[in-house]
């Protein structure tokens, strides 16, 4: 059963309590607030464990007092995924999202840039940034079509406060040197060199951690400190300055002729190859171009990179439509020697975290809870977001990739779905902590009308 298998799975974070009492309150208060029913708060999670009459305060001290480490409850959800990667090749995803708040005396809270916004009018919201690293799960080949994104790491990034306009020249100084110390590719690089040192405390030393970003990683902090064994695959501009390498010989580093990726692109006398990838539930034909050994002077230095260049993708939106075409995508991969379709895939899975973060912020809440200490600030979403990727690989493990049947039955009108959502696997694991005969009810006890709740909140 799906609560059975979420306890077997979360049972490893008893390693990361001092106390028990801690460790057991910890299992209640996330499956409290993936149960429960409203806003995601820590409230909402007392409530729906039917606790409102006892005394609660140590659900609220549990984020702001116990000691205990939120990155090492991502240990165990590491090791189950690993159950599901049999190549020799570990794909990570990373990218920051942003938690809105409205307290402004909340530790790391700031404005910054919607992404949101339409091109043509920059906003800005204000919250609070946090790094992201899932794992992706190549299920291409399973019932479930396509890969899917396993959290591992959600850790708060936040700003460095800029100074006041009455800022001393050493505090102005100070904050520059800050900047360039403690900014979101210094925080990816120490990410990802834990994720490295995870990987092979987990028996992984022969495999390669490969991690696919997004453009605003790519950039020369983040891609000349890579860890040993280590690939990273990002989005390139398109007006990049690349070269090759200058003829050896003498002391010079890089050839005269400089080009760009879109130069690549445009070049008639390099034919595009062919690939077939999965990608938006089917397997499609991408065009591109690959070239080796290339340098990056302004980024990877004298670290020989490969660049793939994708062509413009042509789509219709509808049957009678006119074709449309997609922009055209530019990579840069920081190895030599690598399969191409392998390079292509694994950056077109990165889209899974992405759904990672619409998934915890618009379905469990994520971000919600209105706290204020300085520890409840990074582990509370933490938490809840440990328990969401529990969650996933506990659903995997009790019925493997693919909607079985063992889920509630679809409507008419969503016959074809291949993939068992978010709100499946919630509809279940409620369903079973109603249950009074159940593992998961046995553990941590529903409270009274709970089933009734349930029920209510099916129909």
């Amino acid at each position: 059963m799906l609560g059975e298998a979420f306890l077997k799975i979360s049972s490893a974070w008893r390693g990361s309590f001092a106390r028990t009492k801690s460790f057991e309150r910890s299992i209640a208060l996330a499956l409290g607030q993936l149960c429960g029913v409203g806003r995601g708060t820590t409230t909402r999670g007392i409530l729906a464990l039917g606790r409102q009459e006892e005394d609660w305060s140590a659900f609220y001290r549990l984020c702001s007092r116990a000691p205990w480490d939120a990155e090492s409850l991502f240990g165990s959800a590491f090791k189950e995924s690993l159950r599901w990667i049999k190549s020799d090749w570990v794909a990570v995803a990373y990218d920051d999202t942003r938690l809105k708040k409205t307290g402004k005396k909340i530790p790391g809270a700031q404005y910054h840039r919607d992404p949101l916004s339409p091109p043509f009018h920059a906003n800005l919201v204000y919250g609070l940034r946090f790094l992201q690293c899932s794992v992706l799960l190549p299920l291409h080949s399973e019932g479930e079509g396509r890969a899917r994104a396993v959290p591992v790491s959600f850790e708060l990034a936040p700003c460095i406060k800029k100074p006041g306009k009455m800022a001393t020249a050493e505090e102005v100084a100070e904050y520059k040197k800050a900047c360039k110390e403690r900014n979101l590719s210094t925080s990816f690089v120490a990410n990802l060199a834990r994720q490295r040192r995870v990987l092979d405390d987990l028996g992984g030393s022969k495999r390669l951690l490969v991690a696919a970003v997004d453009g605003s990683f790519c950039n020369k902090n983040c891609l000349t400190g890579i860890p040993e064994r280590t690939l990273v695959i990002a989005r390139a501009r398109k007006d990049a300055k690349l070269c090759f390498p200058a003829i050896s010989g003498g002391l010079k580093k890089y050839a005269d002729l400089k080009f760009t990726p879109e130069d690549v692109l445009k070049d008639s006398e390099r034919p595009f190859e062919k690939a077939e990838v999965y990608f938006g539930g089917a397997r499609r034909e991408l065009r591109y171009k690959k070239l080796e050994g290339v340098l990056w002077q302004g980024g990877t230095k004298t670290r020989p990179v490969t660049l793939l260049v994708l062509a413009p993708t042509p789509f219709k939106n509808s049957k009678a439509g006119r074709l449309l075409y997609r922009a055209p995508a530019f990579l840069i991969c920081t190895g030599t020697g690598l399969d191409a379709v392998r390079v292509l895939q694994t950056y077109l899975d990165r889209w899974q975290i992405e759904v990672n973060h619409r998934e915890e912020k618009d379905i469990l809440g994520v971000g919600e809870a209105q706290v204020r200490s300085n520890k409840a600030v990074p582990r509370q979403p933490a938490l809840i977001v440990a328990a969401y990727s529990i969650l996933i690989l506990a659903s995997l493990r009790a019925f493997g990739p693919g909607r079985s049947q063992n889920y509630p039955a679809l409507p008419k009108w969503r016959r074809d779905k291949r993939r068992a959502s978010i709100p499946d696997m919630l509809c279940m694991l409620r369903a079973e902590w109603a249950d009074p005969t159940s593992a998961l009810s046995l553990r941590v006890k529903a409270p009274p009308g709970y089933k009734n709740l349930v029920m209510t909140a099916a129909a």
